[in-house]
Parts: structure tokens; sequence; C-alpha cells
């Protein structure tokens, strides 16, 4: 949904809205990550509120990725304050086929950050970077 206009919020699976869910500051950006979220993490966009003050930019995206919420703003820090760069976390999706979530999201433009193989506690694991500077851990667990 690349465009600026208020979109229909999809009402998420009530499980989808469980537990921890990322709140990202993404100064200007929110809606470009979006996008690029449902091509290297197959992302479902839930909606987008536009920031009526500034064009282009969002007050709030939320998308699902693998069943979980993911929330976006293009909003600064609190009391007006510079969005700190992320830092200290990564993000991380536990998938039954490691191989095709870390196809898709290096074609999309994601890097390896340390590589996709079998780790001591038995799970292939692996680090990627997105464009936007967020670390991505794609977990395929021992069967």
């Amino acid at each position: 949904m690349p465009n600026d206009a208020p979109s229909a919020t999809t009402c998420p699976d009530a499980a989808v809205m469980n537990g921890v869910i990322p709140y990202l500051g993404l100064n200007g950006r929110a809606g470009e990550a979006a996008e690029f979220y449902a091509r290297a993490f197959g992302a479902r966009e839930l909606g987008r509120y536009p920031d009526e003050q500034n064009p282009g930019r969002f007050m709030h995206v939320q998308i699902e990725i693998n069943g979980g919420a993911l929330m976006m703003t293009d909003q600064g820090g609190c009391n007006g304050e510079p969005t700190p760069s992320p830092q200290g976390f990564h993000l991380q999706l536990v998938v039954a086929d490691g191989d095709l979530w870390w196809s898709r999201a290096l074609a999309a433009g994601c890097t390896v950050a340390m590589p996709f193989e079998r780790q001591f506690w038995g799970d292939r694991w692996g680090m990627l970077r997105d464009p936007f500077g967020l670390h991505w851990a794609i977990n395929e667990a021992a069967g």
C-alpha cells in the first residue's frame, strides 16, 4: 500500500496482538519499511495512518510477520527528542523452513551479518541486516 491515503485497517487475529510487540521509530521510513518487509519477510499490512501535519510520513503503520505484530512510526522520540538509532537487539523469526526465509530476505536486499548455519545448540540460525539498520535472525528449530 505505497500511497499516503489512510487505509482500512484489517482487524488482526487476537493471537497476533499477544506478547511483546516491537514498536519501531523509523524517522520517515515506516511506509518504506512496511513495503520492504512484505518482500523480505512476507509481511501482511494491517493498517497505516498518515501524519496529517507531515505529508508522506506516518503516525502508525502495523504489519504482521510470521504470526506476530510489528508496529512502526515516523514520529520522533518522547518529548520531541530525536529517535535514537537501534542498538542492542535484533528481531528473531522462528520458522519451519529457514532456507526459504533466508533466501527471500537476501533477494529483497538484506545483507548477511552472520551466516545461516547449524549452531552448537542444534538449530540452524543466522542473522541479516536490513536497509534500515535493523538485525533479523532466522531460526529454524532442530526437529
